[in-house]
């Protein structure tokens, strides 16, 4: 599994960004829940220091096949990025590391594992 990070630069003119993310996740997620790779519901973040940046966190089951989807999703894009966005969305894939962060032993981590991570 890994974990996907999108960034979303919005126009100054957008005044909701929960709404506009919103509508961007009735456009997209339908067929990302119906895909292959998906594993895990979406978190969607706006940032404290500028209205504008909204960012989505979610997991995947591996970065080709979030590639792939990111790729046919360009295009049902197009309209939603002219209408609302100052460009295209940045797209970062991350896999998680076993950091002993608590003392416990690691080896039996969902990530060290390769099993599914806890919430």
């Amino acid at each position: 599994m890994i974990w996907v990070l999108e960034l979303w630069h919005f126009k100054p003119e957008v005044d909701n960004i929960t709404q506009t993310m919103q509508e961007m996740d009735d456009l997209l997620g339908p067929a990302a829940h119906a895909d292959e790779g998906w594993c895990g519901h979406a978190r969607f973040f706006a940032r404290l220091d500028d209205a504008n940046r909204g960012m989505m966190l979610y997991p995947w089951r591996s970065s080709e096949l979030h590639e792939r989807l990111a790729r046919e999703e360009e295009p049902k894009l197009a309209a939603f990025y002219e209408k609302y966005c100052t460009g295209p969305r940045e797209i970062y894939r991350y896999t998680e590391l076993p950091v002993d962060v608590d003392g416990h032993d690691h080896d039996h981590h969902p990530a060290a594992t390769g099993g599914e991570s806890a919430s």
